[in-house]
């Protein structure tokens, strides 16, 4: 569990910043909305995962469902990679998807690694900002609380997550696009899929 901790803390100083303020509950939409059970679902399968232990490779299979159903992977590339995204090729586009998907999953198999009693709360109804809306939710361990806030959108029928907010506040893709742009800019998309698929290679050693 304190690999948790420690991503979270790691997350905190690299980020860029970027303030989340979330109305106050009075404000929120009514309860069990479909955004709000989007987020509960993918904490359900990967609270099973952090108690079904195993290697990282046997988690990463486990919670790729869960994580392909949740999360808008295509959006959260293309928010990651930048203004360039645009002009990239359609192989260069899919090359960063998959890379930034494996990822995302490897992320989650790596640091969420085994079950110590820990608590995912989600609140019931969520937060509307136009065509968005915003989730807050907590994880509850021994020795803490964290804050993890979503921003979703609907995708089809479905509500998916486009952003996770650590600490309730600093955004994960403005994270990311601070971090991939060295690359980026020196090597290009082909680069940045690389650098990004050893990350995974590493996570999922």
């Amino acid at each position: 569990m304190s690999r948790i901790l420690k991503s979270v803390a790691v997350a905190l100083m690299l980020a860029a910043p970027a303030a989340l303020i979330l109305p106050p509950q009075s404000a929120l939409a009514e309860a069990a909305d479909p955004a709000s059970a989007q987020v509960q679902g993918f904490y359900d399968a990967l609270l099973a995962s952090m108690k079904s232990g195993g290697t990282p490779k046997s988690r990463y299979e486990k919670l790729k469902p869960a994580v392909e159903k949740a999360f808008d992977l295509a959006d959260m590339t293309a928010t990651a990679v930048g203004p360039g995204w645009a002009s990239m090729s359609d192989a260069d586009k899919k090359a960063l998807t998959d890379a930034f998907s494996r990822m995302t999953v490897a992320n989650y198999a790596k640091n969420f690694d085994s079950y110590d009693g820990e608590k995912f709360t989600v609140e019931p109804g969520s937060v509307a900002r136009g065509n968005e809306h915003f989730v807050k939710s907590s994880l509850k361990t021994s020795s803490e609380t964290i804050a993890f806030n979503y921003r979703l959108h609907q995708l089809g029928s479905e509500w998916k997550i486009t952003d996770v907010y650590l600490a309730g506040n600093i955004s994960q893709m403005a994270q990311k696009r601070s971090d991939f742009a060295a690359t980026l800019a020196s090597g290009g998309p082909q680069a940045l899929a690389k650098r990004i698929n050893a990350l995974s290679d590493q996570m999922l050693g």
